[in-house]
């Protein structure tokens, strides 16, 4: 009976020392500055959402993506330009900012002259195609 007992105690100290080896692990942390290089197609995905269907690409210019300071953090951070035309004549531009995280564009909102007045554009061909 005492072996019996020693035995159960045994197993149960091998369970509990599994599991709380179990709990310990944590899963590996993403590395917020990844590099994104799916950047155009997201971009050009994103950009297509955000005008309207009806609007066609006329130019557009996009920088290579660029740590940058985001609040205290650094982030990839890349700027588009686009002129654009609608169905009815109108036509505008939009410059945005997009904004990375692990690789992958977070966020694509207008930006201020400030965040892309450096910004070194190039063409951004993939833009064009409809």
């Amino acid at each position: 009976m005492a072996r019996n007992a020693a035995t159960g105690c045994l197993l149960s100290a091998s369970i509990l020392t599994l599991a709380a080896c179990a709990s310990d692990s944590k899963p590996a942390a993403e590395n917020p500055n990844l590099y994104p290089s799916n950047y155009k197609k997201e971009v050009t995905d994103t950009m297509r959402q955000i005008l309207s269907d009806f609007a066609r690409v006329r130019t557009a210019f996009i920088s290579d993506p660029v740590l940058s300071p985001v609040g205290a953090d650094q982030r990839y951070t890349l700027c588009v330009r686009v002129t654009w035309q609608d169905a009815k004549g109108n036509s505008g531009a939009d410059d945005r900012i997009a904004y990375f995280y692990a690789g992958r564009l977070s966020q694509l909102v207008d930006a201020t002259t400030e965040q892309c007045n450096k910004a070194a554009y190039k063409p951004f061909p993939e833009m064009l195609v409809r």
